[in-house]
């Protein structure tokens, strides 16, 4: 079971590049491993950050917010479903924090001030979302977010969605550790990687060794 801290200041690390640490995360538990699911434009990318983190053991890239039949790439490529491509990260809270993994996420990961769009890619299927797994998960989300406004950190309002996890569907195998499989692609050379350079460099301590 999830709860909810507040951290003092002096338990927080420095800031990245104006990006504060979160001042609420979630609590120390005895539960093992935890999962988190975000949406943040093409997985592609998502997973090369996100895999690149201590303490995060897996990243699965797959679909979420939407049903069943329609959980296939050919469907949300048509930006017709209510699928958002996600990446389910599988962390060791003893090591990175699920408020490490936000920081991560809107520093690094993806524009969150973008409708239903990542850079070139637009549709709804590159929506920016955290599809929560519980009301703790929730609250550490939109205390981040308000957090975030209230620094001005971004020039434009955040447009992250909150939604409730219902089910998430693996991705086909060719999607899975794409970026680390195929560097010379052009959309992973231009897209993915600088968003990785961008984390070794900025977020070092994050990284794992």
């Amino acid at each position: 079971m999830n709860i909810v801290c507040d951290l003092p200041a002096a338990a927080r690390r420095a800031d990245h590049s104006g990006f504060p640490d979160p001042a609420r995360d979630l609590g120390p538990t005895t539960d093992g491993a935890q999962e988190a699911v975000f949406a943040a434009g093409c997985f592609w990318c998502v997973e090369a950050v996100f895999e690149r983190l201590d303490g995060v053991s897996e990243v699965i890239s797959g679909y979420a917010g939407g049903n069943a039949d329609s959980a296939n790439y050919e469907a949300v490529c048509t930006g017709r479903t209510d699928h958002a491509e996600v990446v389910k990260i599988v962390y060791d809270p003893a090591v990175i924090s699920y408020g490490a993994l936000l920081k991560v996420l809107f520093a690094v990961a993806h524009d969150p001030t973008t409708l239903d769009r990542q850079g070139n890619d637009r549709g709804r299927q590159y929506r920016s979302a955290i599809f929560f797994h519980d009301e703790a998960e929730r609250d550490v989300a939109a205390a981040y977010i308000a957090q975030l406004e209230a620094a001005k950190v971004f020039r434009s309002p955040i447009v992250t969605a909150l939604v409730p996890l219902e089910k998430f569907f693996t991705a086909e195998v060719y999607h899975q550790n794409y970026a680390v499989r195929n560097p010379g692609q052009p959309y992973i050379a231009g897209v993915a990687l600088p968003k990785v350079d961008k984390l070794e460099h900025k977020f070092a301590d994050y990284v794992r060794k």
